[in-house]
């Protein structure tokens, strides 16, 4: 796999499983967070935006 530009490394592509969306996080950002592996995430939509926050029990 090859290393995105430093411009491009927040350009991601939906993709598709059987019955859902997704897109992967850049790993810089899910290490800052300090998410693991299966971190539940509460996922928002705000006006033509998604949110994805931490999810707090």
């Amino acid at each position: 796999m090859t290393r995105r530009e430093l411009a491009n490394e927040n350009i991601r592509n939906i993709q598709k499983s059987k019955r859902s969306y997704y897109i992967t996080l850049p790993i810089q950002l899910v290490r800052e967070f300090g998410w693991k592996e299966t971190q539940k995430v509460v996922v928002e939509k705000r006006g033509k935006e998604i949110v994805i926050k931490d999810w707090k029990s």
